[in-house]
């Protein structure tokens, strides 16, 4: 069986025998829930109820506010108790929508679809757009923009990212497991937004079960391929995983439009699907609560707005008190200093480890191995990069490429001297993009 890569990359250990085998369990907020505006890129949310009014599971509580955004949608009934800055994962604080739950889960009426052909493009686009559907692999792009290119006829593939590369996470694996309909249907319902394009479902080779089941499901889909791809991080990022499937490069300054192609994660689809045929937005995601500190590792369906304490308590608690704590994977994640913080469209995992590996690391002079150079996949010379960025030297920075970076980690985690490159790359080109706004 062929197996499809890219250049560079390594294989940390992945952790996914934690929870790869514990099936979706569906859980019920406890608290109150936190809706922040800022769920997504681009402009947040507009609220369009005030403090004391009563709502629905399924009604929207805030608008988009332009095109480079999305609505937000209550998970539970219950009333508005506030709208202030909450904390949220990053650590800023962040406008939000805060609701009681009266845990009576009255619900809207939803908009369904009984015939998906009697739909035109322009309606597809838009339910997606009033569901709130985002990308919900971790970037949190309004779906409906991504779905929206200049020259829709130039898209030739439509690509389901099934890598779930990040180490520990298993959400996606559990979705292609036990709801690979729900995938395949999204996909089909991109498909049908360009006439010119075959769908690819794109699955890492440590995931054959998956890698059956959706060619099962699409063996009589001539428009749809199932791909198998090389285990290897970070082989799910954007411009690794169209490099892979297609064997065309885009880069900083591309679109994957610009090479013919849309990416959407397992999630997204499912969603997609949800809101262009059920007429239901986006309200809950699967969340992999995971890590040597948690009694019970679980993959858990979660409703948006849901406290992350919650479900540490539902995965049986910590069994010992943990170093470090991740929103995310170990790769990409942001590492949280307290767990009364909301879920949100992107959240993907929790992570709790006994551990901190990098607060345990002494960064020594680069020994000049070239290891860093091996592993980036963006084929930019990391440690030359973290010299330029400690030294705020952004012009030669942008010269030598740096921002090529997406930012894996790979660089930092292979580092033998241990050097902090990602985080030193990383503070460089937000400097860079935030005086690119200035002017």
């Amino acid at each position: 069986m062929s197996k499809l890569s890219f250049n560079g990359g390594i294989h940390p250990y992945d952790g996914k025998d934690l929870s790869k085998d514990k099936p979706i369990k569906d859980v019920l907020p406890v608290g109150n829930l936190v809706y922040p505006l800022s769920q997504h890129i681009g402009a947040p949310a507009t609220p369009v109820v005030a403090k004391g009014d009563y709502v629905l599971r399924g009604q929207m509580i805030a608008d988009a506010n332009g095109f480079v955004s999305v609505p937000i949608y209550s998970t539970v009934s219950g009333k508005v108790v506030a709208i202030e800055p909450r904390r949220v994962v990053t650590g800023d604080m962040v406008n939000s929508i805060v609701i009681e739950n009266d845990n009576e889960y009255k619900e809207v009426e939803y908009d369904s679809c009984d015939d998906i052909d009697s739909l035109s493009k322009a309606d597809i686009i838009e339910r997606i757009r009033k569901g709130g559907v985002v990308g919900m692999g971790g970037a949190g792009f309004p779906t409906h923009v991504k779905l929206s290119p200049k020259e829709p006829e130039k898209i030739e593939y439509c690509i389901a990212n099934c890598a779930e590369c990040e180490p520990y996470l298993t959400s996606d694996y559990r979705r292609m497991l036990e709801e690979p309909e729900k995938v395949v249907e999204g996909l089909k319902v991109v498909l049908r937004l360009f006439d010119n394009a075959r769908g690819i479902l794109a699955v890492e080779d440590n995931k054959p079960d998956c890698i059956a089941k959706l060619k099962e499901l699409t063996k009589n889909e001539p428009r749809i391929l199932v791909k198998t791809l090389k285990t290897k991080y970070p082989q799910g990022a954007e411009r690794q995983l169209i490099y892979a499937t297609t064997k065309r490069a885009i880069d900083s300054t591309m679109l994957p439009a610009d090479a013919g192609c849309t990416v959407n994660n397992v999630d997204t689809l499912c969603a997609i699907y949800n809101a262009v045929i059920n007429g239901i937005p986006l309200m809950e995601r699967i969340v992999t609560v995971t890590g040597d500190c948690v009694r019970e590792p679980q993959n858990f369906r979660v409703h948006i707005g849901q406290n992350y304490r919650e479900l540490i308590d539902e995965a049986g608690g910590f069994k010992i008190q943990p170093k470090k704590v991740v929103s995310g994977g170990p790769m990409m994640g942001f590492a949280l200093f307290n767990l009364d913080v909301p879920t949100t469209k992107t959240a993907s995992a929790l992570l709790a480890m006994s551990r901190d590996m990098v607060a345990e690391n002494e960064p020594s002079a680069c020994i000049n191995c070239g290891m860093c150079l091996e592993v980036c996949p963006g084929r930019v010379m990391p440690k030359q990069l973290a010299v330029y960025a400690d030294h705020g030297d952004y012009e030669n920075f942008e010269k030598n490429n740096g921002m090529e970076c997406c930012e894996c980690g790979c660089c930092s985690f292979i580092c033998p001297a241990k050097r902090n490159l990602t985080q030193s790359i990383k503070s460089a080109r937000k400097i860079i993009l935030a005086n690119r706004k200035k002017k």
